[in-house]
């Protein structure tokens, strides 16, 4: 019974106190999660995993137990970690509301998402009230741009859907994007980054587009993918345009948080030439592979949660689309990854080559048996104004 009470009176303490310092990090250096609006993300023993508070990721951390957080959504920005941290976003400039669904191509008329999404300037893009938005062609958002439907249930979807091209300072979070259609010049991705850097993409919905969810491409660098939700569909992410496309060796992207599946098949992600920091993801079985590439990427799986299929076939997390001697010096490791129901992970080229992050960027990777709880809420949160989210 005492040891009830004293776990109750720590809860109770966590909860009541917006303003609970964080933990800190080291790999290679020390890293303190932010002093702003950060709350005990979790508190763990390797022995038993036990949260001693509730689970909140290092990102959510960062401003969910703000109840200000509607008056300073700028605040966000500070938020990111890995290799998209310095996504600004537009938190240089004034916040846009989206005040109605409707899309013009030609003339937009102010008022509406692409509007605020193809001005040239820096701009906070919020919306007034909840929001089924059919687009006419793809949505291109421009640099210094930040989607926020925080505090609205923001939908796109059955058309063309979202691009960032030749962009940089991008931020999308908290929207659901599904059903995306092949239109002219769009290959019916989700969401879709080319030739672009600096870019955040945090807790969305993902589903049932046309050709991938949410892939990076052509070049794009300096990229992190945190608390996403994407099931039901074949192709869930990709990182790399092509095997023939050898400036990609230089794209870096941050994988963690995110919940894959179900009902997903393969690419979560597949990476082509560059690296991917995968960890703290949660996997709930796949219908091929997990994990895949070509074109001699370097994986970094990092105390991720692996439920596989129960098809003894597929049990494997990785494939590599080369069958070469070469593929077999490609740098794929997997660090205190959880294999459940028979899943293995397939390393090869020795030892792990851990993210080469710049400073700022590294970030508290939990461990594995943690995962479940700390991407429970993985895709947009429903959020409300003057309430912690």
């Amino acid at each position: 019974m005492a040891s009830l009470v004293l776990t109750f009176s720590l809860l109770f303490a966590t909860f009541s106190s917006p303003f609970v310092d964080a933990f800190n990090y080291s790999y290679g250096s020390t890293l303190t999660a932010p002093a702003l609006n950060t709350i005990d993300a979790f508190n763990y023993s390797d022995g038993n995993s036990t949260l001693a508070a509730p689970a909140l990721n290092p990102i959510d951390a960062c401003w969910r137990r703000d109840p200000k957080w509607s008056t300073n959504r700028q605040a966000l920005a500070k938020c990111a970690v890995g290799f998209g941290k310095h996504a600004l976003g537009g938190s240089k400039g004034p916040i846009y509301v989206v005040t109605s669904p409707a899309d013009e191509v030609g003339k937009p008329k102010p008022g509406t998402l692409r509007f605020g999404a193809t001005q040239p300037k820096p701009l906070w893009i919020t919306f007034q009230r909840d929001m089924v938005i059919r687009l006419k062609t793809e949505l291109e958002v421009t640099s210094h741009k930040t989607i926020d439907g925080r505090g609205a249930k923001v939908d796109i979807g059955n058309g063309p859907c979202v691009s960032i091209k030749r962009a940089t300072n991008v931020i999308i979070h908290g929207i659901t994007v599904h059903n995306c259609r092949l239109s002219k010049g769009f290959d019916g991705d989700g969401i879709r980054v080319f030739k672009s850097k600096n870019v955040w993409i945090d807790h969305c919905h993902l589903s049932r587009c046309q050709d991938g969810l949410l892939d990076v491409v052509t070049s794009s660098t300096a990229v992190t993918i945190s608390n996403n939700r994407l099931i039901n569909h074949q192709k869930a992410m990709l990182l790399g345009h092509s095997d023939k496309h050898v400036a990609d060796k230089n794209m870096k992207v941050t994988v963690a948080f995110n919940v894959f599946g179900p009902g997903l098949t393969e690419r979560m992600p597949r990476v082509r030439f560059g690296y991917a920091h995968v960890a703290n993801n949660m996997y709930n079985k796949w219908n091929l592979y997990a994990i895949g590439g070509s074109a001699d990427p370097t994986i970094f799986s990092e105390a991720n949660h692996f439920v596989a299929p129960d098809r003894k076939e597929h049990k494997e997390i990785t494939k590599r689309m080369d069958k070469s001697p070469a593929a077999k010096k490609w740098k794929w490791s997997t660090n205190k990854d959880v294999f459940i129901n028979g899943a293995f992970f397939t390393p090869s080229g020795g030892p792990g080559v851990p993210p080469p992050y710049a400073a700022g960027e590294a970030f508290p990777v939990a461990p594995g048996a943690q995962v479940p709880a700390l991407t429970a809420s993985a895709g947009p949160l429903p959020c409300v104004p003057g309430r912690v989210c």
